[in-house]
């Protein structure tokens, strides 16, 4: 069965950003939030944007956000989608986040954002966006996608089924978070609480064991990145890893290629397997350890590639996961809208650093 294709400007009311100037925050008030308050799992409102009254409402005519619009990251992490309904509180954004109100007459809130989730919908996105060091999308290239449309009731079903989908996923990342937290008891149990060091070891910063660490514009100018990074959908000789790889868990669906040229013009960022990625920019200061995936990798825009010496790699990880490791990054962080990290504060995270016996038996089961 085939359905209409239509432009998302004809089954949507309104599509606009946020803030392009927004204002000084308070310490109180109410919210304006951005791209790095959606993730997968709904609104994170752990770091936001306090405004008074006077500014909020004259901020929030742009978007005036309402129960059934479907929020669209726009700048930086592009393709995040939340669906707005009545648990969230009230709040206004910046320009980072779209917003689009459908019609729903023609389409339902739902379907809307289960659509924009999908592969086609996330890959046009991002082959759309524009930008070397933070990629963006513009409002009028979003207006012309199209999507399948059909009939109402066939909406509503597609959308109950995929929110029972979601409901499975979202089970599924409950157990991955026990898992994550019984991992961060062990590590505190063996190593002990890094505020404290009720151990005595030794404090050293990340950089005393980092023998590595580059990014892609480590292969040259932008000018010559941008003209060099050429990628493909179609099966090709390496393949460039991305953010969504890691967040998905997934090295086998939404690649990324490139030719054997490009691979080894960006020789510097070379990726093999047994290493740290860390985002640079965006959801800067997420990290995640490079799987092994028997084919040649290149690493991805707005990363880190970190190789280390002299510490276990598991140790590494995990001590840079726990509450005290996470705090440390948060205040290398740089900007209000999105935020970065540099080389230079990587280097400068605090560590302690484990006696020599367990640097090789940390084992990763």
């Amino acid at each position: 069965m085939s359905f209409p294709m239509i432009e998302l400007q004809e089954i949507c009311t309104k599509i606009t950003d946020g803030s392009h100037n927004p204002p000084k925050g308070i310490e109180e008030g109410l919210l304006m939030l951005s791209s790095r308050n959606i993730n997968a799992n709904g609104l994170v409102l752990d770091d936001v944007r306090y405004l008074s009254e006077q500014d909020f409402n004259t901020e929030n005519k742009r978007t005036d956000v309402k129960v059934g619009d479907v929020l669209l990251t726009i700048v930086g992490s592009i393709g995040r989608v939340l669906v707005v309904n009545e648990s969230h509180p009230k709040f206004t954004l910046q320009r980072s986040v779209g917003v689009l109100k459908p019609n729903k007459e023609l389409i339902t809130p739902s379907y809307l954002g289960y659509i924009l989730r999908s592969t086609p919908i996330q890959i046009k996105l991002n082959e759309g966006a524009k930008g070397v060091a933070q990629k963006g999308i513009y409002l009028k290239d979003i207006r012309k996608i199209k999507i399948p449309l059909p009939p109402l009731p066939i909406q509503k079903r597609i959308a109950t089924i995929l929110d029972e989908a979601d409901r499975l996923r979202q089970l599924d990342a409950a157990m991955l978070k026990k898992y994550d937290q019984l991992t961060q008891s062990l590590f505190l149990e063996m190593f002990g609480d890094p505020v404290t060091n009720p151990k005595g070891w030794e404090k050293k910063t990340c950089g005393d064991f980092i023998s590595y660490l580059a990014d892609v514009g480590s292969n040259g100018s932008n000018k010559t990145v941008a003209e060099k990074l050429q990628m493909t959908d179609k099966e090709d000789y390496a393949i460039m890893v991305r953010t969504m790889n890691f967040t998905k868990n997934d090295f086998t669906k939404n690649i990324k290629y490139v030719s054997e040229e490009v691979y080894n013009f960006f020789s510097k960022t070379k990726v093999y397997g047994g290493e740290i990625i860390m985002n640079k920019i965006g959801s800067a200061g997420e990290f995640w350890i490079m799987p092994q995936l028997n084919k040649p990798v290149s690493l991805g825009l707005n990363q880190f590639v970190i190789r280390l010496t002299d510490i276990n790699l598991f140790y590494f990880y995990y001590f840079l996961s726990t509450n005290y490791g996470q705090i440390n990054i948060k205040s290398k962080l740089n900007g209000a809208t999105t935020k970065s990290i540099t080389k230079t504060a990587v280097r400068e995270l605090p560590i302690l650093s484990p006696l020599s016996p367990f640097k090789t038996n940390l084992r990763s089961e």
